[in-house]
């Protein structure tokens, strides 16, 4: 491998570790150097950070707020009515 490619997965511990995860990158980076932005964006997506997987956990993340902010509000609820009760 072409060391200004080692020097980028040296600098970047997470391409570094999808590479190791894939190690037919390994090969397609040492046949065309040039492919080393598609092995980021592959990555990113393993890893979870393009912009839709973001939205979706972020939007997933307030689904689960909300339903506990309801569950809250129904059991003050219960807790009001039945102090009301006595």
């Amino acid at each position: 491998m072409r060391a200004d490619i080692q020097h980028v997965l040296s600098q970047h511990p997470e391409i570094r570790q999808y590479v190791r995860q894939h190690p037919n990158w390994y090969r397609k980076l040492g046949r065309d150097p040039s492919q080393l932005s598609l092995v980021e964006k592959e990555a990113n997506y393993f890893y979870g950070r393009t912009f839709p997987q973001r939205v979706e956990k972020v939007q997933n993340h307030l689904g689960l707020a909300m339903m506990m902010i309801e569950m809250l509000k129904a059991g003050q609820a219960t807790v009001a009515q039945a102090s009301q009760r006595r």
